[in-house]
């Protein structure tokens, strides 16, 4: 099966609904973009289709059911090479989405990203963020949601994180939990997903600001 006929397939699954044609043309220009910046930057340490499509892209939209429902503001934290927010709002295109990233050379592929899929309100932002946060008073309190992949212990992504959402916002952070106690006292809860395509379970910190 090819890329597409897989990216189809997997999006129908996850979505429970027949993927839409321009959804499926925003991937297709997004693994090509990906593939191409990844020869000269390490942007992932995926360099076949499938496994981007699989470990990345359909990775992605796990988070979809923690997340508040569009229309909302969505930050992700540490977006890299765009994971997971660009996904999202690909198949969520009611998402405002900023994409905040500390390394300049990958906020370059994010613009690239934003401008060759032609997204409509989305946000690049290169810094630190707890710099950005400094910089730009505007962030703090400004989210519904926050994601962000592999990003550190919890202890210090939580109290940053919990910077830029506004009163019962969220934060959906994925990863394996510290240690075997389902919740950690003051950093919310761990949730499981299960992925519909391989079956196996997906670790998410969810965390309400109150």
């Amino acid at each position: 099966m090819d890329f597409k006929a897989q990216l189809a397939q997997g999006l129908g699954t996850l979505l429970r609904r027949v993927p839409r044609e321009r959804e499926l043309e925003a991937f297709a220009s997004y693994l090509s973009l990906l593939l191409r910046w990844n020869r000269v930057q390490s942007l992932t340490a995926y360099r076949k289709p499938m496994e981007i499509l699989d470990k990345l892209f359909l990775d992605s939209l796990l988070f979809l059911p923690l997340l508040p429902a569009p229309p909302s503001r969505l930050l992700d934290l540490g977006s890299g090479a765009g994971i997971p927010g660009v996904p999202l709002k690909i198949v969520e295109p009611a998402y405002e989405l900023t994409l905040a990233e500390a390394r300049r050379r990958r906020t370059s592929f994010l613009s690239a990203v934003v401008r060759e899929l032609a997204l409509e309100g989305v946000r690049v932002l290169a810094g630190r963020a707890e710099i950005l946060i400094e910089e730009l008073p505007e962030l703090e309190a400004a989210f519904d949601a926050v994601v962000t992949r592999g990003t550190g212990p919890s202890g210090e992504i939580v109290p940053l994180a919990l910077q830029f959402l506004r009163p019962g916002g969220r934060l959906v952070a994925s990863g394996p939990p510290p240690s075997k106690s389902e919740k950690q006292p003051g950093f919310g809860m761990w949730q499981t997903v299960t992925s519909p395509l391989s079956g196996l379970p997906r670790r998410f910190l969810v965390v309400e600001k109150t």
